[in-house]
């Protein structure tokens, strides 16, 4: 009995883990040249040029949100892919777009920092990974989170 059962939780483990995940970016859309030697040829893939990496949000109340638009344009010669950003912690929540940018175009990365519970000086980034080499960037926010005084 105890066989006939792991071998049923095994064909269901190995039958869910080959299930596809719906409208994912796959890996075959991001041609990233990482190579084992070294040697990448960089002139036509797509650059990642933000405005600005580092926004910095002042003074704010704990319980309050920081909404910041990070603005980047491609720089290079083909279509940047964003696979994914993330925030260094789950106060700071990104969003990105999911369709390419051509070459020239421009596009935002949209950042919510929730400053319930934190307190002091506060430096937060956002992890971009996308099809240029380097694969990855980091845009940040800084400020201060000024917690309310307690009653006594």
């Amino acid at each position: 009995m105890k066989k006939n059962l792991f071998a049923a939780m095994i064909g269901i483990s190995v039958a869910t883990c080959n299930q596809s995940g719906g409208n994912q970016i796959t890996t075959e859309l991001v041609n990233n040249p990482n190579t084992a030697s070294g040697a990448v040829d960089t002139t036509n893939l797509p650059v990642l040029t933000f405005v600005e990496e580092v926004y910095d949000f002042g003074k704010i109340t704990q319980g309050e949100k920081v909404t910041h638009a990070y603005k980047f344009t491609n720089t290079g010669k083909s279509d940047l892919i964003i696979t994914s950003a993330r925030g260094s912690c789950g106060c700071t929540v990104p969003s990105w777009p999911k369709e390419p940018i051509k070459p020239g175009a421009e596009g935002m990365i949209d950042v919510v920092f929730s400053s319930e519970g934190r307190s002091g000086q506060q430096h937060k980034q956002v992890t971009v990974v996308a099809n240029t080499q380097p694969s990855t960037a980091v845009v940040a926010l800084k400020g201060e989170v000024i917690a309310p005084e307690k009653k006594q």
